[in-house]
């Protein structure tokens, strides 16, 4: 997909401000039994149709709302994904901006773990 310059200067200008982690990082710390909350930032229909298991299912149009009933300690880490790295980062910046202090963007998103073949699930 091609993005319009606009987005993607404020893509970039949210990637200065956050931590980023990639998909064979986020696999591997999934397997080691790490614990850290795994938030999926993408819409309705994109989570429905597949997602990483043991993802928790926070729509970038929702998150802020509801980011602190569901995860009140802003402490505690959280890794954002959607499609392919974008929305996370804006989503991370955001998260950051309201004072979770453990946040990160995994780049690469839903499009590059599906790539690499990892397990994935589909439903509510």
């Amino acid at each position: 997909m091609k993005h319009s310059e606009a987005f993607v200067r404020l893509v970039n200008e949210s990637r200065a401000r956050i931590k980023e982690t990639n998909v064979a990082e986020v696999k591997k710390r999934m397997d080691a039994g790490e614990k850290f909350t795994l938030i999926d930032v993408r819409e309705d229909n994109e989570w429905t149709r597949g997602h990483i298991p043991g993802a928790v299912h926070l729509g970038r149009g929702i998150i802020e709302r509801d980011i602190e009933n569901r995860n009140p300690d802003k402490s505690a880490e959280l890794v954002l994904y959607c499609g392919g790295g974008y929305r996370s980062a804006m989503s991370a910046d955001n998260l950051q901006k309201m004072g979770y202090t453990n946040v990160s963007s995994m780049d690469g998103g839903w499009r590059g773990w599906t790539e690499a073949g990892y397990p994935t699930e589909s439903g509510e």
